[in-house]
This record gives C-alpha cells, sequence and structure tokens, in this order.
C-alpha cells in the first residue's frame, strides 16, 4: 500500500475508532454491558465496511482512473444499503443493546465519511501524470 493510501485510510480510521471508544464508555454507561457490546460491534462494522470499501477505491482508482467517480457513488450507495440491511437482520437481538448498536453505526459513518472527504481535500495528489523526461517519441 503506497504512502498516501496508507495516509487516507489512517486518517479516517483513527477518528472513528475514537468516536467509536467514546461511544462504548457512553453505552456501557446508559445500557450497561450489553451496550458496550452493541457499540464496540457497531464500530468494528464500520471499520470492516469502510476500510474494505476505501481499500477497493484506491485500487480501482489506480487501474481504472476513468471509472473512480462512478466507482465512488457505486461503492457508497452500496454500503450504505448492506448497512441498513444488517440493521434490519439485527433488529431482533438480544446478544447486544440494538440502540447502541445503532447509534454508534450510525455515528461512526458519519465521522468516517467526514474524516475521508477532509483528508481527501487536504492531500496533495497529483491528477494529472506528469510525462517522463528524456523519454523518446
Amino acid at each position: 500500500m503506497p504512502s498516501t493510501d496508507a495516509r487516507l485510510l489512517l486518517s479516517a480510521v483513527v477518528p472513528t475508532a475514537a468516536v467509536g471508544a467514546i461511544a462504548t464508555v457512553i453505552s456501557g454507561v446508559v445500557a450497561g454491558g450489553k451496550g458496550a457490546i452493541g457499540a464496540v460491534l457497531g464500530t468494528l462494522v464500520v471499520l470492516l465496511f469502510m476500510g474494505i470499501g476505501m481499500l477497493v477505491l484506491q485500487r480501482t482508482a489506480k487501474k481504472l482512473p476513468q471509472l473512480f467517480q462512478a466507482m465512488g457513488l457505486l461503492l457508497y450507495t452500496t454500503q450504505l444499503l448492506v448497512l441498513f440491511v444488517f440493521l434490519a437482520l439485527l433488529k431482533g437481538t438480544t446478544v447486544f443493546d440494538f440502540k447502541a448498536f445503532a447509534f454508534t453505526l450510525l455515528a461512526a459513518t458519519v465521522v468516517w465519511v467526514a474524516a475521508q472527504a477532509r483528508a481527501y481535500m487536504k492531500a496533495k495528489i497529483a491528477y494529472v501524470e506528469p510525462e517522463k523526461t528524456g523519454s523518446k517519441s
């Protein structure tokens, strides 16, 4: 993984994990142990889904740059739909507190998207490949 990709991934993971830790503490206080478990699982789901999506998007950008924007829109739409399906499937669970899980999932997703957008705006990534000097034409 190139250093730019690692920095972009890290700049989204760290704030999301911090929000997850805060949500875990709050959920643990409000809903007890099941709330803390729900918050941890919500954070892990977001980190996994969004992290994999970001890696797929980075690889697409390198191999097929003309599809980058369309792939990004499709990827985010798919991720949100899968997260909604995930919520629907786990709605009746008794293993953890569903409200803590859902609110943490929502908060972590919003933080991930905001942190990723900020990282891309601050990154100095060349969008035009400069010609190589000294090449024969």
